[in-house]
């Protein structure tokens, strides 16, 4: 057999490597100091024998083993080599990764040559790769270089506890050992230096104001950082994020990379600013109170921007109320939050998360800084309250009183106090900019981003408000969308910079450049497993055909299932559910399942599943339906979620956090209307969180119709009087309800 291998190599001329295993016995720590020669050993052991048919893959791995070997002239050639050959594929791309090791390699060359110390060669290599970056770059490679070791050496750990038992490790996980022991070696030898060497490059770059104060006509002040171009001489269009949060300036000196002057401001009382901050008050006046600032500058050009996500997105909006300032000319918003709408209370229900970030953010007495981080303290204030029984309230008192939170507790619907936070109703009409919304079907920003661009079209159907969204969550933006969410492994096409898009989009906006060809339509949607983006002129346009199915009575097959069925089979079935609110037997919250699992994680609900599609299906939009019922109560908070379950068994979550409603706020936000006890009754809702997917053919669409209870909420007993006054004791006799078989659910569907 040997022989005919041989052979073959020298008919086809092509290199064959045998399978070959090493013998590798690791320390039983990451942190051991033999790890090194350990490591070292290997690297030289599999240096004369590696081949590569991929000569870019090839001159990688070699570089990788010929530092973790000590090679490091040898690994500054190759690494030279590797960069000669990519030079033209990469012109046109941004800055990649593989820069870090270009640096190290560098480094560690100029230190076997000079006989110096590391912490001098490190500088100068950084400097000599650096410096010819532009911006951009080196603002991405920023990134990179100041990546935490910890994940480095955990990976370590766990190649070493895989390979200890086994004595010998295979050729290619070898190789890719030796790039993780490189990864961990790499960076805690540099982490140290980045950051002096990161100020001292930004000096040439920038010029940076960080103790800029802003007067607001109150006598208040507003702090601000503001980072320029310092090659650049001439007025530019300034980007402005309004942010609660003190660690956002970076995002200035990535704003000032980019071509623009970059200014981060903060709320009352942050920073260097005095006085107590107060969540969303002020944000709307003082945020126009700094826009109309920059546009006076010599270095404005009068044009502002505004971007963020989540809280910062909010006072975009909040800018716009009342009176739109004239600099402004665009937003770009990414998971917005909407006070009153999904915060603090998402259909209308309290999340207990409210009570800690409001005493957090506005560091009220007994929120320190430990306290704020402690998830084990906090995951106990819940089960606290809620093995407790006592009224919402109480939670006020878990850790210390919040009167930022309670206050917020004496506004329970969609009330003044909350219309005037953001525009409202007729307001929207006024807003004339364009505006890029970027959300995700899992994040919790979604429900606000989708109020504002309905309300916005709504009132004004020629408005330039375009939607982008995918299977992203909130950190999609800041992060980057990974490419395995929570179990489930997004499709290549929805791996696109959402960060570069925002800024591809302002350059249309401010410098005339091309729109990018993803924002083709006014919504523009990633289909879950169809590997495609879609676009539509509106939400409603995104589905262009409706499956109907109908909360059927009968068992499905196996377990205690009930159908859905596409035809309605009775008027006068029903299926009964019973839920005992003073039950805390359940007080733990399990943790939570997966995008992409193989069993529900059930709490106070029924399960509905329909029959195996007969052919693929693209579920896009918002599915909306009617909840035919009887109760024996006058309020009842319900959560709706629907899954693919695929024919391999595994079920596909299709948008989370799931759909929440209070019931009397159905029909109004505004406006408490009491169930009517013991009475037959219908709920006609439309979601407020949308997907898109192509459902398979084989698989079975499963509805969850659940009863709100839950430690992390407010529990609604279903009383005629306020939720937050309510006790254990209200719900003494269980919540029962009949789900008559009319009732149905309608997913909008592009046929």
């Amino acid at each position: 057999m040997k022989a005919f291998l041989l052979l073959m190599v020298c008919l086809l001329g092509a290199p064959v490597v045998l399978a070959q295993n090493f013998d590798f016995k690791p320390p039983a720590s990451a942190n051991d100091p033999t790890v090194p020669k350990v490591m070292r050993d290997l690297a030289e052991r599999i240096l004369p024998v590696y081949q590569e048919n991929d000569q870019d893959r090839y001159l990688h791995n070699v570089s990788g083993l010929q530092l973790v070997a000590g090679n490091y002239t040898a690994a500054w050639q190759t690494r030279m080599q590797l960069r000669e050959r990519r030079k033209n594929a990469d012109s046109h791309k941004p800055v990649s990764r593989s820069v870090v090791y270009d640096i190290y390699a560098y480094a560690r060359s100029r230190e076997a040559e000079d006989k110096g110390p590391f912490t001098k060669s490190y500088g100068v290599a950084y400097r000599a790769i650096v410096s010819p970056l532009s911006g951009t770059d080196a603002f991405l490679l920023s990134d990179y270089l100041n990546a935490s070791v910890a994940p480095f050496r955990d990976a370590v750990q766990r190649a070493f506890d895989q390979w200890r038992p086994k004595g010998s490790i295979p050729q290619a996980d070898a190789i890719d050992l030796v790039w993780t022991y490189l990864q961990f070696d790499a960076y805690r030898s540099f982490h140290p230096l980045v950051a002096a060497l990161e100020d001292e490059d930004d000096s040439r770059r920038y010029v940076t104001d960080w103790d800029v104060l802003i007067q607001t006509p109150d006598g208040a002040n507003i702090s601000a950082v503001v980072v320029r171009p310092k090659d650049d001489t001439k007025p530019l269009p300034s980007l402005l994020e309004f942010t609660i949060y003190v660690d956002s300036h970076t995002f200035a000196k990535e704003c000032a990379a980019r071509g623009y002057v970059g200014i981060v401001a903060f709320t009352r009382g942050e920073r260097r600013s005095r006085g107590p901050v107060t969540p969303f008050k002020f944000d709307g006046a003082d945020a126009r109170v700094v826009i109309n600032w920059i546009a006076k500058q010599p270095w404005s050009d009068g044009r502002v921007g505004m971007y963020g996500g989540n809280y910062s997105a909010f006072t975009e909006w909040a800018a716009t109320t009342k009176h739109l300032p004239a600099a402004l000319k665009a937003i770009a918003t990414n998971s917005a939050y909407a006070p009153g709408i999904d915060f603090p209370m998402t259909g209308n229900i309290v999340r207990n998360a409210a009570y800690r970030w409001s005493g957090c953010v506005a560091n009220l007495e007994g929120f320190d800084e430990k306290t704020c981080s402690d998830e084990q303290k906090w995951r106990q204030v819940d089960e606290d309250w809620y093995t407790s029984g006592k009224p919402y309230r109480d939670l006020d008192r878990a850790v210390a009183h919040n009167t930022i939170f309670h206050y917020w507790l004496d506004h329970p619907s969609y009330d003044r106090f909350w219309q005037k936070m953001i525009p409202y109703k007729e307001q929207f009409r006024h807003i004339k900019i364009p505006v890029l919304a970027t959300t995700g079907y899992y994040a919790n920003g979604e429900v606000g981003t989708l109020y504002y661009f309905t309300e916005h079209l709504k009132h004004d159907p020629h408005a330039n408000h375009t939607l982008l969204i995918g299977p992203y969550d909130d950190g999609a933006m800041q992060h980057g969308a990974p490419a395995n969410l929570r179990g489930y492994q997004l499709d290549p096409a929805a791996l696109i910079d959402l960060r570069e898009l925002r800024y591809q989009w302002f350059d249309h906006i401010f410098k005339g450049a091309e729109k990018p060809a993803v924002l083709a339509d006014r919504v523009n949607f990633q289909v879950m497993g169809g590997n495609e983006w879609q676009h539509a002129p509106s939400i409603e346009a995104m589905g262009k055909g409706n499956l109907k199915y109908y909360l059927d009575a009968k068992p499905a097959t196996g377990g205690e299932t009930r159908r859905l069925t596409t035809k309605k089979m009775s008027d006068t079935t029903f299926v009964p559910h019973t839920v005992d609110l003073a039950d805390r037997s359940d007080a733990v919250l399990p943790p939570p399942n997966g995008i992409v699992s193989r069993a529900l994680q059930l709490r106070n609900a029924v399960v509905f599943v329909s029959e195996p599609l007969k052919h693929s299906q693209e579920f896009s939009g918002l599915f909306s339906g009617k909840l035919d019922f009887t109760v024996n109560k006058q309020d009842v908070d319900l959560t709706i979620s629907i899954f693919e379950l695929l024919p391999s068994g595994e079920y596909v979550q299709l948008q989370d956090p799931v759909y929440e409603i209070r019931a009397s706020y159905v029909h109004d936000r505004v406006i408490r209307r009491l169930l009517r006890a013991g009475e037959r009754q219908q709920l006609t809702f439309k979601s407020d969180r949308l997907t898109s997917r192509k459902l398979e053919a084989g698989s079975r669409v499963v509805v969850v119709l659940g009863v709100n209870k839950r430690p992390d909420r407010q529990i609604n007993y279903g009383t005629d009087g306020a939720v937050n006054e309510e006790s254990v004791e209200d719900g003494r006799v269980p919540v029962k309800i009949r789900w008559y078989s009319d009732s149905y659910i309608e997913l909008p569907i592009r046929r």
